[in-house]
């Protein structure tokens, strides 16, 4: 995805490193099953294909020796994109909310370690002795801490391994954790910003409790706007039934009115209904709000403006469309030009046949990405198209 000139790099293939993390290519029950019976534990790299950190482990660290050798000799690797084919499915079933995730499964399909997030090869390696001792995989530091564990360390490394997959759990941690808490530090600000993710929370009331102590280290507008959006993701939340994919238009406005304009208001739940749509695959209805969300686009961010022509390049099929796509990564462009944007660009105007301006932004891009020291096979595979 070209959402971020960070993020942009080619996705490469583990098969391609002599000396890595070998990857089995097979589904995920022959997996299970190989596991079982080698007495093995699954490693799983839990990805999505836009995922700008998941491609950096993939370049940095999956290559290594050391790790491929403690990898490939303890584990039964899989690496799955967790938004396609049975990725899906598996992603429901372990709560994959956060990439890349990193699950450590028995032969049986239980679940007995995780941990997230770009690491390190030193913890990368530490992670994965982790998973197999009873001892330091998460289910036993879950028993740890029902039996009243409190030492703080302890508890911010469980919140850590929790609050994007388990939040519920994840809170109860937390609040151990700063009940004993007297004063907070900036980290401890970071945490508690992260786990505080509805109203109905108990860290909710230790946001509130504490904001004498959190606005020493943010200002008070920083307080008052993550407050709202507390407040906004609740009612947000309330809003939605996913069973039937329907929204409460009169509950969302009404509850929201209380704390943000009636004209906040309705471009708030136009906007979640258009990222909702796009998640579902429901491109009609996400095409049609997004248009009428940027009529106007003059003070959007350029990399704002070059997500949204990415997604409608990935997913949008009418020409009018895509010209508007145009549009917005033009704009893009315009307030900063990158590597990024001017690939959406190449890519767009290629897509609608215009293959003398594709060519004009796609040598341009290449320009750039070599200045920049990013990844442009892509790029120049489009180029050689032309």
């Amino acid at each position: 995805m070209k959402k971020l000139a960070i993020f942009s790099s080619l996705f490469i293939g583990v098969l391609a490193f002599a000396q890595g993390i070998k990857f089995e290519d097979s589904n995920f029950a022959t997996i299970l099953a190989k596991a079982k019976k080698e007495n093995k534990l699954v490693f799983v790299d839990a990805y999505a294909s836009w995922c700008g950190p998941c491609k950096l482990m993939v370049k940095n660290i999956f290559p290594l020796q050391t790790v491929g050798d403690f990898y490939n000799s303890h584990f039964v690797n899989a690496k799955i994109d967790m938004e396609k084919g049975e990725g899906i499915g598996l992603a429901k079933k372990y709560n994959v909310k956060a990439f890349p995730t990193y699950l450590f499964i028995n032969g049986d399909g239980e679940e007995v370690h995780r941990t997230l997030g770009y690491v390190e090869e030193k913890d990368f390696i530490q992670f994965a002795k982790d998973a197999e001792d009873p001892n330091k995989r998460l289910t036993a530091l879950k028993q740890k801490f029902e039996k009243g564990e409190k030492d703080p360390e302890f508890l911010k490394n469980l919140a850590g391994l929790t609050i994007y997959n388990d939040s519920e759990f994840a809170g109860k941690v937390l609040d151990r954790y700063f009940q004993q808490k007297t004063t907070l530090d900036q980290e401890d600000v970071q945490m508690l910003l992260s786990g505080t993710q509805s109203t109905e929370s108990p860290l909710y009331k230790i946001f509130q409790a504490k904001k004498a102590d959190i606005i020493k280290i943010f200002p008070e507008d920083k307080y008052t706007r993550f407050d709202t959006n507390i407040k906004l993701n609740t009612v947000l939340k309330k809003s939605y039934n996913a069973d039937t994919k329907s929204w409460n238009d009169n509950y969302f406005l009404t509850e929201s009115q209380k704390f943000m304009t009636k004209e906040e208001s309705e471009k708030v739940l136009k906007r979640a209904k258009a990222n909702r749509a796009l998640k579902n695959k429901d491109i009609p209805t996400y095409e049609k709000l997004t248009i009428e969300l940027y009529k106007d686009y003059s003070a959007t961010g350029s990399e704002e403006l070059n997500s949204l022509a990415w997604n409608f390049f990935e997913n949008v099929s009418n020409k009018t469309s895509l010209e508007k796509a145009i549009a917005w990564a033009q704009e893009s462009v315009k307030k900063d030009e990158n590597y990024a944007n001017t690939d959406t660009l190449a890519n767009l105007y290629n897509k609608i046949g215009d293959k003398k301006n594709a060519k004009i932004w796609v040598e341009k891009s290449i320009e750039l990405a070599k200045k920049e020291g990013q990844d442009y096979s892509d790029t120049e595979k489009l180029l050689k198209s032309l």
